[in-house]
Parts: structure tokens; sequence; C-alpha cells
């Protein structure tokens, strides 16, 4: 059975109406999520990290440069993080969608105040065992630029864990500056939870073909319809990005569907191991993208911006795995990306947590202006 067909018959599964099992001993409730430890500042120039150009503080890498920087401590948002005075303004508009409409992802959810214990016998796996099926509805943002031409194919970005204003308001400022593509921005909110069995977790850590698959299917033919809009079939004016899982999630995208989309944005990637179910073709998660799968592959026509903060999660927790330092696996992408040639641009950021707001007020528009470079 193939990845994707498993993980939406598993989804599907869960809902299926059973006879009741023959009565049996309650099982033991999965532990309690640990709390998060604080994460130790990281030095940029640690033995074993890429090597970096150090820039003044205050100021961003040049949107044309590939490779590996270093910003901060001051960060101050971009003149493009917020509204001008006579720029034109893209409409932003919102719908929901429902579980119960979609043949992909008809939800699920992990307990609250739950987490899962790890295996005895693989500490990379983690069992939970109080996931169920769970309805919910998700909001889905649309921008739509004042230069939008009606009838006319546009590139667009799918963006994680919508509604995202942030990026409305620089995509206004970008496209009126010719900075950036007239783009579409669709930010599709997540599907509640987070982490092993949650569905946001399944849908964002899932190492296949599945989510891209959603988005095409079930997301981006309500777009078009309900806005009047032409979408871009062209890989090479289709961008995702995201931060955390969400970021994963924005590779995840292109990587199994390069045919699709060839621009990745990420903040505090979680290039970790989060995946459930476990799948042994990729027992890492995420991990797997700098463990084995870029180093492994042919060069995909990828061009991604990436970014972590110097206090970005490290999180050993109960699986003690030694896949679950997010400073680590972004440094690690950085030296398996250059070393396979892809056109890349690596921001370490000092003062920065996880998804730093800051860093992103600070350096989206560049980000953008970097991810866009070549389009045509």
């Amino acid at each position: 059975m193939s990845r994707r067909l498993l993980i939406a018959t598993f989804a599907v599964s869960l809902i299926a109406q059973t006879p009741p099992p023959p009565p049996q001993p309650p099982a033991a409730p999965a532990a309690p999520r640990p709390p998060r430890p604080t994460p130790p500042t990281r030095d940029p120039h640690t033995p074993g990290y890429v090597a970096a150009t150090e820039l003044p503080d205050g100021t961003n890498p040049s949107a044309t440069a590939d490779g590996n920087f270093i910003i901060g401590p001051t960060h101050n948002p971009a003149p493009e993080a917020t509204v001008q005075e006579g720029v034109p303004q893209g409409t932003v508009s919102t719908f929901d969608m429902l579980s119960t409409d979609s043949k992909i992802y008809p939800g699920i959810a992990r307990e609250p105040n739950t987490f899962g214990t790890a295996d005895p016998n693989n500490p990379a796996k983690l069992i939970v065992t109080t996931s169920h099926p769970a309805p919910y509805t998700r909001h889905v943002s649309v921008y739509v630029p004042k230069q939008y031409v009606p009838g006319t194919a546009a590139p667009f970005i799918i963006g994680a864990d919508g509604p995202d204003k942030l990026l409305f308001t620089v995509l206004d400022n970008l496209i009126a500056a010719h900075k950036v593509p007239a783009m579409i921005a669709i930010s599709i909110g997540n599907g509640s939870g987070d982490a092993q069995g949650s569905e946001r977790g399944l849908e964002y850590d899932t190492m296949s073909g599945l989510y891209a698959e959603w988005v095409e299917s079930e997301v981006l033919p309500l777009v078009e319809k309900q806005y009047n809009v032409k979408l871009t079939k062209n890989p090479d004016g289709r961008a995702t990005m995201g931060g955390s899982s969400g970021g994963s999630c924005a590779l995840i995208m292109a990587w199994y569907h390069p045919e699709l989309y060839h621009r990745v944005l990420t903040y505090s990637g979680t290039y970790v191991n989060q995946q459930w179910p476990s799948n042994p073709e990729t027992p890492g998660g995420a991990w797997e993208f700098h463990e084995k799968l870029i180093p492994n592959s042919k060069r995909k026509p990828i061009r991604l911006w990436m970014e972590v903060g110097d206090r970005d999660l490290y999180s050993p927790n109960i699986m003690k795995d030694n896949m679950h330092d997010w400073v680590v696996a972004n440094e690690n992408m950085a030296r398996v990306l250059a070393a396979k040639k892809y056109h890349y641009q690596f921001v370490f950021a000092k003062n920065a947590g996880h998804t730093d707001r800051a860093v992103k007020q600070q350096t989206l528009p560049e980000a953008l202006e970097y991810l866009w470079q070549g389009y045509k």
C-alpha cells in the first residue's frame, strides 16, 4: 500500500463504524505532555555549525544572495511590514472548511492533557493511545492583490497556520514596489491541535504528498470558484510557507510534489522527528530531510529560504531520540542544501525564539524577495 493511501486510510478508518469489541481491561492513559524545557541560547559559531556571514545589527542579507547569514540581536519591523499610505491594498476574504466535507482529512484529535509514551524498543517512535476521530472547522483566508487582472493565471503562495495578516501587508507593499509578482496568497488554518495524535500534526508532520494533494483537490478549486480567480499551474509560480511544523510542511509539499511547487519559505522549520503514525520509510520524520533524503536524492528544482533563532526549540522530551533540536536540524539543513548546490538562504537570528514574531517582521519582505528571484 502506498504511503499516501496508508495515511488516508488511517484517517478514514478512525471514523469507521465497527461492532463493539468484547470487554477489555481499561488501557493505561497516555502520559501528560511533558513541560517544554527552556531552550539554551546557541552560539552561531559553535563548532559543527555552518560557516555564516555575520551582518551588522539590524540588517538583512541581500535578496539575491545564496548562503548562510547571521542577523540580530535587534529586530525592528521592516517598512514593508506596516501599512503604507498610498499603496493599493488587496482584498482579504475568509471562508470555512468543515471536516465532514473532506475526503482526505475527516478529523482526529488527541485527548487534552495527554501526550504519548516512547516505544521501549524504539526511542524514535511515540505510542499515542488517546487519539480519536474528532470534527473540526478550519478558516481559509484569501488575499487578492489590487493589481490582479481577472481571467489571468496568477502566481500564488500557500501559507500554513493562517490567517497571516503580516503576509498580506507585506505583499501589498512589495507588489506595489514591483519587488515580487502580483500574487494571490492562500492562508490555510490547520485542523486543530498540535504534535503527534492531533489533526495539525497529521497534516503538517506526515512525510508524504498527501497534504499537497489535499490542497490541490479540496482547497484550490474552492478558491478559484468563490473568488473568481485563476491560479497558475506552473510550479515556478507556486510557493509554500510556514513556521514550525507549518514550515516543514511547506518543504514536504514541494519535496513530494516538485511538479506543483518550486519555492519554499520557513521560519523555525520543524525538521525534527514529529511524524505520527510512524513510517518505516522515514522513521525519523522530517529529520530524514537532512539525514538521508536530500543528501541521497538528485537535486530538485526547489528554492528555499529558511530561518532559525538562537533560542529556538530544544526538546529532548520522553523520546530521547536525539532528533528534537530545532537549531541543529536547521543547521544540518543548510549544510546538506549547500552540498547539493541548492539555491537557498539560511538566516540564523540572534536574540530570537521559536517562530519569533519580531524576526518575521524584520525579515519577511527580504525573504519573499529572495524566494521569488528568477520568476518571469
